[in-house]
């Protein structure tokens, strides 16, 4: 298997509602199985990163929403072994005993630091026992946990700068676009089919979107696509496909979604613009190349995200994940490398300052914007058109210019990440 491939797929997983109230729900529902007796407290510390993420977002089967609901939830019910489906079995009666945790004061979620890296302190409180798990880099790494005093599992792990500077480059970091392109273009197609499930998944979570009464903005794209799911107009049909899924997502309905770097969202915007191109655009014998631009669409994600970190104060489902499937879209209409490298330009020069204010019904308003500008940068880019390397914040080569999407979120944003908070905490 080629080393790409098994990138792709390790970091491809469903994920059931916004990936932060999961993650907070596992990280809770993890140091619960770890205690004894009548939980007295719930206490979580976040980064600002998952802190603001998680503020405004659905629950999945549950009408309430944010960081205390997801704790509260993680403690009364959740279960842990599901990973970022820890949400995909609660009850009524788990809601009711989550909202009387909160009114009661049972559950603190707060702020520990600004930070694009994610870190989940979580702890539980019993009669008898205190646990705490800590989560650090990705959604569900638990690097130690801690009961009663003891560590009971792994290793605490606090890296300096120094050593974070020191780290290995990623796996993705190793390669160009140019090695990325010739790997869509050539590897067996059947080592990468298991993208296909991508988008099983994405167009069952659209379909529970368009049935249920919590929806507008889904709704409103099927009737702009003349009461279609496919229609002969490709955007039309782009948009009611990515961004109907992004806000059944958003708003926390019953059917996960197929995530990349950890964020739904980004799994959406990844791949189904793409696969309303082949609907609309493309007969049958288009599914190959389909796996090949998905394929083109993921690793683009992974190498902004890589620069940018996987939380931050920038919108990476539109500009990682817009790139990347803008990226997609063009190896679908036949880009050659260089018009490759003009939609990443075109894509960074016109996206990068959009602004991530946590996981809510704007994602799919933002998952628009990407949509178009995705289509228009490609077709910029194969009349020859882009902006040129002097220009802002495109680089002399396009993994720089990638770097530099990256380097506006982290460190570049971190200010603009308190603005936010701020905001949010004081509505």
């Amino acid at each position: 298997m080629h080393e790409l491939t098994k990138l792709i797929r390790e970091d491809m997983r469903p994920a059931l509602g916004v990936t932060e109230p999961g993650a907070i729900a596992f990280a809770v529902a993890t140091a619960r199985e770890h205690t004894c007796g009548k939980i007295e407290k719930v206490e979580v510390a976040l980064n600002s990163g998952m802190y603001k993420n998680a503020f405004t977002c659905g629950i999945p089967n549950s009408n309430k929403y944010g960081n205390l609901y997801s704790a509260a939830l993680g403690a009364a019910a959740a279960d842990a072994k599901l990973g970022l489906e820890s949400l995909s079995n609660i009850t009524e009666e788990d809601n009711e005993e989550a909202k009387r945790m909160v009114d009661s004061g049972m559950v603190v979620v707060t702020l520990d630091h600004m930070g694009s890296e994610i870190t989940i302190d979580a702890t539980v409180k019993t009669e008898s026992d205190t646990c705490t798990v800590h989560i650090r880099g990705s959604h569900t790494n638990i690097q130690w946990i801690e009961k009663n005093g003891e560590i009971i599992f792994g290793q605490p792990r606090e890296m300096s700068a120094q050593e974070n500077e020191a780290e290995e480059t990623p796996v993705i970091h190793r390669h160009t676009l140019k090695g990325m392109l010739g790997y869509v273009k050539t590897v067996d197609v059947e080592e990468i089919e298991f993208i296909k499930d991508a988008f099983v998944m994405n167009m069952s979570l659209l379909e529970e979107g368009l049935g249920s009464e919590r929806t507008t903005i889904g709704p409103m794209l099927l009737r702009a696509n003349g009461g279609m799911r496919i229609s002969h107009d490709v955007q039309r049909t782009a948009q009611l496909l990515c961004n109907g899924a992004i806000e059944a997502r958003v708003l926390g309905l019953s059917k996960p979604a197929m995530s990349i770097t950890g964020s739904g969202a980004h799994g959406i915007i990844a791949t189904m613009p793409l696969l309303a191109y082949r609907e609309v655009c493309m007969d049958q014998s288009g599914e190959e190349m389909l796996l090949r631009a998905t394929a083109l669409s993921y690793l683009i994600t992974m190498y902004i995200k890589e620069y940018s970190g996987k939380l931050s104060a920038f919108c990476g489902c539109g500009i990682a994940a817009g790139t990347g499937m803008a990226c997609g879209l063009g190896l679908l209409k036949g880009a050659d490398d260089s018009q490759e490298e003009m939609i990443i330009q075109n894509m960074a020069a016109g996206l990068t300052g959009m602004i991530c204010d946590g996981g809510n019904q704007g994602c799919a308003m933002k998952g628009i914007v990407a949509v178009d500008a995705a289509f228009r940068a490609v077709d910029m880019a194969m009349e020859g058109v882009c902006i040129e390397k002097i220009h802002g914040i495109c680089g002399s080569t396009p993994e720089d210019t990638m770097r530099n999407m990256g380097l506006i979120a982290s460190p570049g944003m971190v200010h603009t990440e308190e603005t936010i908070v701020k905001i949010m905490k004081e509505k």
